[in-house]
């Protein structure tokens, strides 16, 4: 079984995590750590990887290639991980929010999907029995 205590890189990148954790609790200020512009080894990745685990939720999203999301076995600690049409990671970030910001859904994109809707929905009722839809 591989070695997987943590380098002193990874100690400090978890006691950042840990303080930006509690920032978020105490006064609500979400924080992300990038970690493509840190010198990380492949051990300090798999050491992190192990600290963190893995929770419950995971979700892939593909919108200009895709992305991998993942909340960490820390609560409000997500994982991110982007990648460029080959398939190489071009973004990674560890994001400490109760949703990544990839997730949620754009307001002008809500006001598009719902007057598509509407006029969805208009062009599938028989005629005569429209009723009107706002």
């Amino acid at each position: 079984m591989p070695d997987l205590s943590p380098t002193p890189l990874a100690r400090s990148i978890l006691a950042e995590i840990s303080a930006a954790l509690a920032r978020f609790c105490g006064v609500g200020e979400p924080a992300a750590i990038d970690l493509r512009s840190l010198p990380l080894s492949d051990h300090d990745r798999a050491t992190l990887d192990a600290a963190l685990g893995r929770g419950g939720v995971e979700a892939v999203v593909n919108a200009g290639g895709e992305s991998e999301l993942w909340e960490t076995s820390y609560a409000g600690v997500w994982w991110t991980r982007h990648f460029d049409g080959a398939g190489r990671v071009v973004a990674e970030r560890i994001e400490i929010t109760a949703v990544p910001d990839m997730l949620p859904s754009h307001g002008s994109d809500i006001l598009a999907a719902a007057e598509r809707m509407r006029l969805d929905l208009q062009s599938t009722l028989p005629a005569g029995g429209q009723e009107e839809l706002t």
